[in-house]
């Protein structure tokens, strides 16, 4: 017996215009509470809004690159529902004449490529936020209220939560490569709901439909996933159904809790806004914006494996990020060897990203610091384990590497009547390995050299002093 997992996403991005979507409030993430807010984003009686020309602009640019077909007409709609956070009680959004139709975003799995199918992309206004505080009171702050939002509605087409997590990423990706969003997921500027339910193979009974809200974290998404995935096939061989509901997921109890039930389909009472004008689109407008697109992840992997030789993986890796991939291409500016630039990037620069929880432009190393730090290891003045070394404190301190390596005397030891002692000393001193490697044990020679560059602080040039210790031996 099976089960398979249908996953589908509606995923909220704020559009990084410089002021809201249907007024000239800035449009910035904080700021003292109700202090970004005036008339038209508070829903005052009276007060007419006037459309955003960029945000349309930036949903088309999302809309090409996600391969969507942009509609020349469209309109904005009230969707009536009440909740606290909605001040004027309806949301300015678009119902069946959304701005872009369809569309596709292509992930890639272990053994094939995988097109996850959108159903639609639409423009509206955020609204506000809602603060709990210890006396179970809840205030406003209507500071977010009217920023520009696109949302993006899947197929169903997902049947992993690892699937959804990749979708997410390249979704991102593409947004941030575009520059219609910075994607700020802890800032609320991306935000997923998950549609979830489960299907058995054998008898084809499958769950009712889970919705879980707002999720801001990708890897709070995947638990999410994981943890709705086997509730639902718990029940399923119990013989029992999941409630149509709404549910949260709790990263403290690492579970989902239920929000609200779904009596049935929501009437939100569609109706085209009176106040606003339909909006109509030139095609020579959509083809100007189409022509100004960026280079797509997709392209700049292509080129990165023609033009620098990489391979398609470290190509992929080094794309999946914007800002990871002008890095690169800024580094080598400093140092003409792009297949060595990737391995320190791929290495030891990705792993402390991960081991600190870090994105590259929020550290100290520049592409100019690297650059510096692979020609001084691949000069000879200092060995690979230095530089690691080095590079850390880069990370730690701001300091350029020549500066670093001046003032802890990190210089490599390159003349071999300087080591000579060092190797003699070591060599008296372990007589045991001597004789393993004379009985053929060739890790003898690891463990010398080894026991060598402790002696030395780790300035040894490791190749030199390989050599030296197996022509002493051969001497001795």
């Amino acid at each position: 017996m099976g089960y398979k997992t249908i996953i589908g996403l509606e995923i909220h991005v704020e559009l990084a215009t410089k002021t809201k979507m249907f007024c000239s409030c800035i449009n910035a993430f904080g700021g003292e509470a109700n202090t970004h807010c005036c008339p038209v984003c508070i829903g005052l009686p009276g007060a007419l809004p006037v459309i955003n020309k960029t945000a349309v602009e930036y949903a088309v640019k999302a809309g090409i690159a996600f391969n969507s077909k942009i509609n020349t007409k469209t309109r904005m709609d009230r969707k009536n529902y009440f909740y606290s956070d909605l001040v004027k009680g309806y949301q300015i959004s678009q119902d069946d004449l959304p701005l872009c139709d369809g569309g596709y975003i292509e992930i890639e799995l272990e053994n094939e490529t995988k097109k996850v199918r959108l159903e639609r992309i639409h423009i509206e206004e955020d609204t506000g936020k809602q603060i709990h505080s210890e006396k179970e009171d809840t205030l406003i702050d209507y500071n977010r209220a009217g920023v520009p939002l696109i949302e993006i509605v899947t197929k169903p087409d997902m049947n992993t939560p690892e699937e959804a997590r990749l979708f997410l990423e390249k979704l991102r990706a593409i947004l941030k490569y575009i520059e219609v969003s910075d994607c700020k997921m802890e800032e609320g500027s991306l935000r997923c709901d998950i549609n979830i339910n489960v299907v058995d193979n054998e008898t084809g009974s499958k769950t009712n439909i889970t919705e879980i809200k707002n999720l801001n974290s990708f890897r709070g998404a995947v638990k999410a996933a994981e943890y709705e995935e086997q509730r639902h096939i718990s029940l399923l061989k119990e013989g029992e159904n999941t409630v149509r509901e709404t549910r949260r997921w709790d990263d403290i109890s690492n579970e989902t809790i239920t929000m609200r039930g779904k009596g049935g389909v929501a009437d939100y009472r569609f109706a085209p806004d009176g106040d606003i004008a339909p909006i109509e689109l030139s095609d020579e407008w959509i083809e100007e914006i189409k022509n100004n697109l960026p280079e797509l992840p997709h392209d700049k992997k292509e080129r990165f494996i023609k033009e620098y030789e990489l391979s398609e993986y470290d190509a992929g890796v080094l794309t999946a990020s914007k800002e990871l991939a002008f890095f690169f291409e800024e580094t080598i500016k400093y140092i003409d060897d792009s297949k060595l630039v990737s391995n320190w990037i791929m290495g030891d620069v990705l792993r402390r990203l991960k081991d600190e929880e870090l994105e590259i432009e929020d550290t100290s190393l520049t592409p100019k610091y690297l650059g510096q730090l692979i020609s001084i290891v691949k000069e000879g003045k200092i060995n690979n384990n230095t530089g690691k070394k080095v590079l850390k404190e880069i990370f730690d301190t701001g300091k350029d590497p020549e500066t670093i390596v001046k003032e802890q005397g990190l210089i490599q030891i390159n003349d071999e009547g300087a080591l000579k002692e060092i190797v003699s000393k070591v060599l008296d001193d372990n007589e045991q390995s001597i004789i393993d490697y004379r009985n053929g044990k060739d890790r003898a020679i690891g463990f010398l050299v080894g026991q060598i560059m402790k002696a030395s602080k780790g300035k040894a040039n490791p190749q030199l002093v390989n050599k030296m210790v197996i022509d002493m031996i051969n001497e001795r």
